[in-house]
């Protein structure tokens, strides 16, 4: 069973809501699959501000890790080893050290620790 999955939901640019959905149903898989991390590529936006995808999913995100859904998210560019959550996140799944956006300061992924 893999430790770590990528999903990349921007790909076809899809709307919010599908984007919404869609990740929903990527844990869902993930979670019955016995992924412990699941990196999601949203994109940052390309106002160079952020975008709709970015700053929505991300707080869909907070929302599942508050109703218990998943146990963390770690925006990409808090994805470094100065930051507790993501040294927690390594320790759990140790692949991670040897993730090319770890210590990237990546605005445009989110890694989604599963329970």
């Amino acid at each position: 069973m893999p430790e770590e999955r990528t999903y990349n939901v921007e790909a076809d640019r899809p709307t919010l809501d599908e984007a919404r959905k869609r990740v929903a149903e990527e844990i869902r898989c993930a979670r019955r699959e016995g992924v412990r991390v699941l990196k999601i590529i949203h994109g940052y936006g390309s106002s160079g501000k952020g975008g709709a995808l970015c700053f929505g999913l991300r707080k869909s995100f907070a929302l599942r890790k508050k109703e218990g859904a998943i146990r963390d998210y770690i925006p990409g560019e808090d994805f470094t080893v100065f930051n507790p959550a993501a040294l927690a996140l390594i320790e759990a799944a140790p692949v991670l050290r040897g993730d090319p956006d770890l210590g990237a300061t990546n605005e445009g992924v989110t890694l989604l620790w599963l329970k």
